[in-house]
């Protein structure tokens, strides 16, 4: 158990990375907090201009994850934006290129 679990508080990390800008916050939160109650804290959205939270696209160190997930110490809250290009596609286009076809 860590200093932080003693007192009813867990460290998380909130991450979010844009085109020319990343992010990475790092807070205290109640234990029993949730996935959502983290992004709230850390005031991450604020930093960017058009950043948007889908509830669809968070996670924890790369698996999805729903809004109501419960932390635990040391989790790395990630929000992913949208993809740009679909990335069976684009390797489908660069098989199709190689092959000469």
């Amino acid at each position: 158990m860590t200093a932080s679990d003693a007192q009813g508080r867990i460290r998380v990390e909130v991450v979010l990375a844009m085109p020319g800008q990343q992010e990475l916050v790092t807070l205290e939160i109640a234990s029993g907090s949730s996935l959502a109650d983290a992004v709230e804290q850390s005031g991450i959205l604020e930093m960017f201009e058009n950043a948007e939270l889908d509830p669809d696209r968070v996670g924890i160190f790369g698996q999805k994850a729903s809004m109501d997930h419960i932390l635990r110490e040391g989790d790395r809250v990630e929000i992913y934006r949208p993809l740009i290009a679909d990335p069976k596609e684009v390797r489908r286009q660069r098989a199709l290129r190689q092959s000469g076809a």
